[in-house]
């Protein structure tokens, strides 16, 4: 996984710009929109993940299991979603 500017991205530090973004949506002080426009996340697993309205505009998600993930209102233009697992996930809005 690699951020927009090439830069690897872990899972944990995945994991914190999600939580990172559940306390934005919270309107928590310490909390900050998710930005993963361009982002390299194929295969990543994002299973029951809250991302409503994270930015993933232009992301790979090719092959990522995002089963169950809140992505509502979340700007997903020209992400690639080829051979993602959307099963139960909310893309509405």
């Amino acid at each position: 996984m690699t951020t927009s500017d090439g830069q690897e991205l872990t899972t944990d530090q995945l994991r914190e710009i999600i939580a990172r973004h559940g306390a934005w949506r919270r309107g928590e002080a310490d909390g900050v929109r998710a930005d993963l426009s361009d982002a390299t996340l194929s295969g990543a697993t994002l299973r029951d993940a809250t991302l409503r309205g994270a930015t993933l505009s232009g992301a790979d998600l090719s092959g990522a299991t995002l089963r169950d993930a809140d992505l509502r209102d979340a700007t997903l233009s020209g992400a690639n979603l080829s051979g993602a697992t959307l099963r139960g996930a909310n893309l509405s809005d």
